[in-house]
């Protein structure tokens, strides 16, 4: 059952890891509260997501104990009533994910593999291939799984198991972040703990769906920033990205979505892997727009919608060629080498909410010493500090951050995010009421 598979901490008698029986993991498992529950939106909803952007007609978050997989949420299985939606451990490939500390199990096709060759499950629940990320619980204990079942063999690309690590991070936030407050309450803590707790495992959602760094694009330079609100608890649904396409063609985007929390955090998993994919595709950003509203609407999470502006381009002798849609997002803006400044996108309608959009190709070019900047409303809608004397606080707004950038003559791309950065903390006394981002494209100029 375990063939080509060291566990490292060896194996119970019944010949499944021995780590499934570890004391301190089990008390991980109990505490969540969540076995023996039913159905909850904010775990139907991350399965559902799952499978949808792996295109598989299955998908798992489960709870696993010393004997059985629960299945907390089942995309894909008719299981009512709670007796039914779990199975014994070793009819589960669960089971590898915590005998091997929390690593990923991944397998293409199950019938071949000879790690899952002769495993119980194969034949009768149709598994072609199998893919899992684990749940986590604050100490590294392994919860359970986030996983998906193709009946066919499967090749996993790279964005799919991207997408499922960031949902697995997702679930491990949601069920932490419920687990921190009941403890917090019955251990009488402070307000002040639950509040830093909170925050703590808020923001590690918001980073998982941001790019740790930025990919290098070969020619050009790249630089962005995240500013959360200050005081802020909640994740919101500010995103920024950029990846290679195919061929010469590279995408970048900035989106907004509406709202705060899981739900928000939920959109924007689905709005950045929807992109991902879509782009393979389709080099026209308002098709790919039209695509990710369609994903939105099928998916009906909640009433979020976003807003974003996309960008797919090219690197050429003479600096970027590239076409850019905005859907209800503000226009990106464009420097010149010589200090000018021009906004680029026509306006189009949001995303998530109307079957039918509006949305339109702009082109553009970037020659050398050019600059292409992205943005979030957290950048033209931050308040100016306060002050005993005023009680009005307006907006730095548009045309303030136009003339900020302008003002970035001789700064690589990572020297204007942070100019731009310390002008948006002036003005807001270091107290921004909303998260902003911020993207740069440069092309350098030449010797």
């Amino acid at each position: 059952m375990t063939r080509g598979v060291v566990f490292a901490g060896g194996l119970r008698p019944d010949g499944l890891p021995a780590a499934l029986s570890d004391p301190g993991r089990l008390a991980a498992v109990t505490a969540t509260g969540l076995l023996e529950t039913g159905p909850e939106d904010a775990f139907e909803d991350l399965a559902q997501l799952a499978a949808s952007v792996t295109g598989c007609t299955r998908a798992f978050i489960t709870l696993v104990d010393d004997h059985r997989s629960f299945w907390k949420s089942c995309v894909g299985v008719n299981a009512p009533e709670l007796p039914t939606r779990q199975n014994p451990v070793r009819e589960s490939f669960c089971y590898f994910l915590v005998g091997l500390g929390g690593e990923p199990f991944v397998i293409e096709d199950a019938a071949a593999d000879p790690r899952t060759s002769g495993h119980p499950s194969v034949v009768p629940m149709k598994i072609g291939a199998w893919a899992g990320y684990p749940i986590l619980a604050p100490g590294g204990e392994v919860l359970g799984s986030m996983c998906v079942i193709d009946e066919n063999p499967h090749t996993w690309q790279p964005a799919e198991l991207s997408s499922l690590a960031t949902m697995a991070r997702a679930v491990s936030n949601e069920i932490n972040l419920r687990t921190s407050l009941t403890v917090a309450q019955d251990a009488l803590v402070t307000a002040q703990d639950a509040l830093r707790t909170s925050s703590a495992l808020a923001r590690s959602l918001q980073d998982s769906l941001l790019p740790p760094v930025l990919q290098q694009v070969p020619g050009l330079e790249t630089a962005a920033s995240y500013l959360p609100a200050a005081g802020g608890t909640t994740v919101v649904g500010d995103f920024y990205d950029l990846f290679h396409a195919k061929g010469p063609w590279w995408c970048t985007v900035m989106g907004d979505v509406c709202g705060k929390g899981t739900e928000a955090a939920k959109v924007t998993a689905l709005a950045r892997y929807t992109l991902r994919a879509e782009a393979t595709q389709h080099l026209s950003p308002a098709l790919v727009c039209e695509r990710l509203n369609s994903a939105l609407l099928e998916q009906r999470i909640g009433d979020r919608f976003l807003t974003a502006v996309y960008v797919t381009f090219r690197t050429t002798g003479g600096g970027i060629a590239g076409r850019l849609c905005t859907a209800g997002h503000l226009p990106a803006l464009i420097r010149r080498a010589d200090g000018r400044v021009q906004q680029v996108g026509r306006p189009g309608t949001l995303l998530g909410v109307f079957p039918d959009v509006l949305l339109n190709d702009v082109r553009f070019r970037l020659a050398p010493g050019d600059t292409l900047l992205l943005y979030t409303d957290g950048a033209t809608e931050a308040r100016a500090r306060r002050t005993t004397s005023s009680g009005d606080r307006p907006q730095f707004g548009e045309d303030a951050l136009a003339a900020a950038f302008a003002g970035c003559r001789g700064l690589d791309a990572a020297g204007i995010v942070t100019h731009l950065s310390e002008i948006l903390a002036e003005h807001s006394g270091d107290w921004a009421s909303d998260d902003t981002a911020l993207l740069v494209l440069r092309v350098p100029p030449r010797s």
